[in-house]
């Protein structure tokens, strides 16, 4: 259920671009969830940055920290292109929680469970995001697809150099 603050106004959802309201509602919808996402793995991708221990420490802590760097300014432009659109943007941690697939109730101790944790949420938010890209060409969104298309690809690329270092 959103939150009702988040339910704009006609007038502030009236976009001339060529995105008719009923797609770009369900972008913006689509977006949010992407940010929701974005946002509770970056959360967990920086626990495990600082929690990291044992042999590969070095090598996951500087992985982690690329990737929650990556993630952090995908939030931005997840959140500015919602705006762009005529939405407000989700911001308060009980709406991430509400609307995220990224499990992330406690904090992992066990460096191996860390690293499959965030293989596992890493493919998760892939295949949501290739949902969120058909909502978007659906509505004729060409800017906001390709966009998440390329989110689609890092989070592969994530998984590959987890799966890596998991090995």
């Amino acid at each position: 259920m959103a939150n009702a603050a988040l339910q704009a106004k006609p007038e502030e959802t009236t976009v001339n671009t060529g995105i008719g309201s009923k797609g770009s509602e369900a972008t913006a919808k689509a977006l949010g969830d992407a940010l929701a996402d974005s946002f509770s793995l970056y959360l967990k991708t920086l626990g495990v940055h600082w929690n990291i221990v044992g042999p590969s420490f070095f090598g996951l802590h500087k992985l982690t920290e690329a990737q929650y760097e990556d993630l952090a300014a995908a939030i931005d432009a997840l959140a500015e292109r919602m705006r762009a659109l005529g939405h407000l943007a989700p911001a308060a941690f009980g709406d991430y929680a509400e609307r995220s697939i990224v499990e992330s109730k406690t904090t992992i101790a066990s460096a191996a469970d860390m690293i499959k944790a965030l293989i596992k949420d890493n493919e998760a938010v892939a295949r949501r995001l290739r949902k969120a890209v058909a909502v978007a060409d659906e509505a004729d969104d060409v800017f906001t697809a390709d966009m998440l298309t390329a989110r689609v690809g890092k989070h592969e690329e994530n998984v590959w150099m987890l799966r890596a270092v998991a090995s």
